[in-house]
């Protein structure tokens, strides 16, 4: 009986010690549906297809807000400020994303991209992108990446009324999944 026991007691704690480290032993883009392309809606975002030669290498999640500044007759778009996530429900942050359009890494891992096509498929939210690395600076997951599409985007489009004053600032919630490409070795 007691043989039983320890024998249970060992075999939970083995399984706590395999499930607390299994989520750190699995890299993000490998994690559940992580390592799939987004799907993209035919034909009107076919001009997102990242070019032949790149894998996709990593998934991240955005939650944070579109800032725009009213000039006086129009909102001009400022740059995004968002926390990036590594799951769905933005639970474990991982880094943050900024003007430039710059996606920077909590290990140091930083990349700045130019835009290069867009598409519209929800006229609620700002367009779906995709971007081509313009500078890649550090370690980890972001030295090596090439392009980003930016999809699913909810959300964050430009406030329709009128600014109260010249230099008013909006900040416009958003949410959005976040997907780095490689080039193939």
């Amino acid at each position: 009986m007691i043989y039983t026991k320890v024998k249970c007691v060992i075999a939970l704690a083995i399984l706590i010690a395999i499930a607390g480290l299994a989520p750190v032993s699995i890299p993000p883009a490998q994690a559940g549906d992580n390592n799939r392309e987004p799907d993209l809606p035919s034909p009107l975002c076919d001009t997102l297809q990242v070019p032949q030669g790149n894998r996709l290498a990593l998934r991240l999640y955005a939650l944070g807000v579109q800032i725009y500044r009213w000039n006086g007759a129009s909102w001009v778009f400022v740059e995004p400020q968002a926390t990036l996530f590594s799951d769905a429900d933005y639970h474990n942050k991982v880094g943050i994303h900024y003007a430039g359009p710059t996606w920077e890494h909590n290990n140091g891992g930083k990349v700045v991209a130019t835009r290069l096509e867009g598409c519209t498929p929800d006229p609620t939210a700002i367009p779906w992108l995709l971007l081509q690395t313009v500078t890649n600076d550090g370690p980890g997951v972001f030295g090596s990446v090439t392009y980003i599409q930016r999809v699913n985007t909810v959300g964050g489009l430009a406030p329709t009324a009128p600014g109260r004053s010249t230099g008013a600032v909006a900040e416009v919630p958003y949410t959005t999944e976040y997907y780095f490409y490689r080039a193939r070795n």
